[in-house]
């Protein structure tokens, strides 16, 4: 099913023929798809049938909240606590990340609100709403005579009490139906969109936050022969903005030129952005739960820039020993890894770096890579890996005799020119056996400690389209972790099983694992990666 694109710049935006997948069905009316920025995982809503759900890669759909007050619209807050929009309670209302409910707000002038519906974050924190009547009708809510005569559009302002009633920041006659809601990148302008007028207006934010010189934006978004109306919305890195539409999701230029169409097979309510870098697109549609791969990335909202904060160092098990002192890894990865998006690096297994009669064999690092295994668990994972399609580079350190011009003012270089290591056509410079280069495989050289800085290898992973690094090699704490640090820093996925990783000794090991890869790197086993492998 091909998208449709009416202007060149839709091809910037996604490839017309890319798939949309079908990630589960069975549903009444999906809504309020949110991804979690540290778990990985997307949670929806079903009003209908009253429950809250989550999608999890590689683990399918489950239920996490049953009955949910028919919560539609959800998102976080810059700490990440949820926030809803509930139509059984016509309230906005904040899930804490301990779990606790707080209420804050379900009244304006004294007046049941009719039933909040979509809901987002400004960057100073405020929380901005709709507020149509859906959720007072049948199937979508609970049956009741609204309070309000008009249907408007809210803030909460920062600082704002749970229980304190919103501001209006709009004309409360100006909308049919509010419904959809979204800030541009920069957080100065925000859109708003209503399913009865079949319309997207666009509003300065004021330096108080009301909305201010609305215009219309876009208008006839509606088609009498294929169902589906302004509803869910959003904005990309670039200001493009998303709206669901007749067929699926149109795509606006910043200045209102309608791009291209996303073509779905049912009719799409919401939409979120997520996966690993913000570029899918989570499609909440009728019965079902869909994803498309984009090219652009998601407008970055104050949640998304959410950072794990580790525990401090006296939380972490005192380093003495390996024996004294458990790793910290993970028993599975919580997401699928597919193979034409990942790449296996097989880093400085050489015979200088970790075979005996090495020019390093003195520091122990035969005995550690015996230890841990690493050459049959590197072959296992690098068979598996090609199998399903994945890309395997070979990364390896090569000096040329007397190492010219190889920087002198680190111990490790010092080292490996004393010690002529890692020298062209000699055999340290060879790969252990086992570990020797297949049909297919690449070859990356190197003069740096991490594979990326004197290597192509950054190209090749573009060029190939591979966003996953499944991270193996010597020395853990040396090339491995630099490799690691600099991955994530340009925003691919970094997976360590430590099992296929080594170094000098188990403890400079596992201080490596246990502290700078946790923040960096999903740090595993060899047996969990192949069983993540798609």
């Amino acid at each position: 099913m091909a998208h449709l694109a009416i202007a060149d710049g839709f091809h910037k935006i996604i490839d017309v023929n890319e798939p949309v997948r079908h990630l589960g069905t069975g549903f009444i009316f999906t809504e309020g798809p949110l991804w979690h920025p540290v778990e990985n995982h997307l949670i929806f809503s079903d009003m209908p049938g009253d429950v809250r759900r989550k999608y999890m890669p590689g683990q399918g759909i489950s239920e996490i909240a049953r009955p949910s007050n028919k919560g539609n619209g959800m998102t976080y807050d810059a700490d990440l606590n949820l926030l809803i929009c509930e139509h059984a309670t016509s309230s906005v209302v904040r899930v804490n990340r301990d779990g606790t409910r707080e209420t804050l707000c379900s009244k304006f002038a004294g007046k049941e609100l009719n039933s909040p519906n979509d809901i987002v974050v400004a960057n100073d924190g405020s929380i901005y709403f709709t507020d149509p009547t859906y959720g007072r009708q049948e199937h979508f809510g609970v049956p009741r005579p609204t309070q309000l005569d008009f249907q408007g559009v809210y803030r909460l302002p920062p600082g704002h009490r749970p229980g304190d009633e919103p501001q209006l920041v709009v004309d409360k006659y100006l909308f049919g139906q509010p419904n959809g809601l979204c800030f541009s990148p920069c957080g100065k302008w925000m859109w708003v969109n209503d399913t009865d007028q079949a319309n997207i207006r666009m509003f300065d934010v004021a330096g108080d936050g009301h909305l201010t010189n609305g215009r219309l934006f876009a208008g006839g978004i509606r088609d009498d022969q294929l169902a589906g109306l302004p509803d869910g919305m959003k904005a990309d890195q670039d200001g493009n903005l998303y709206v669901t539409a007749p067929g699926g999701v149109w795509v606006y230029s910043f200045h209102g030129e309608l791009l291209g169409k996303i073509t779905c097979p049912e009719m799409v309510a919401n939409m979120h952005w997520g996966g690993d870098d913000w570029s899918t697109l989570f499609l909440c549609a009728s019965t079902s739960l869909y994803s498309v791969k984009m090219r652009k990335r998601g407008r970055e909202e104050p949640f998304m820039r959410y950072r794990f904060h580790p525990p401090k160092a006296q939380e972490f098990p005192a380093v003495t020993s390996s024996a004294a002192s458990p790793l910290i890894l993970k028993d599975h990865l919580d997401f699928r890894i597919e193979g034409a998006r990942t790449a296996m690096i097989l880093q400085d297994l050489q015979n200088d770096v970790m075979i005996d009669g090495g020019a390093f064999a003195a520091t122990g690092s035969p005995d550690h890579a015996r230890d841990q295994n690493v050459v049959a668990n590197v072959r296992r994972l690098a068979d598996a890996v090609r199998s399903r399609g994945g890309m395997i580079i070979h990364v390896w350190m090569v000096l040329e005799p007397g190492a010219p011009y190889l920087c002198q003012h680190a111990e490790l270089q010092k080292g490996l020119k004393d010690n002529k290591a890692l020298v062209r056509g000699t055999w340290g410079v060879a790969p252990a056996a086992g570990l020797e280069p297949q049909p297919g495989d690449l070859i990356v050289e190197k003069m740096s400690m991490s594979a990326w800085e004197t290597s192509r290898l950054d190209a090749y992973l573009r060029h190939g389209g591979r966003d996953t690094i499944i991270n193996t090699g010597s020395w853990t704490n040396m090339s491995v972790e630099h490799t690691a640090r600099t991955g994530a820093d340009k925003g691919y996925r970094m997976i360590v099983p430590e099992d296929a990783c080594s170094t000098m000794n188990a403890d400079w090991h596992q201080v490596s694992i246990n502290y700078a890869m946790q923040n960096v790197a999903a740090v595993t086993r060899t047996n969990a990666v192949i069983a993540a492998l798609a």
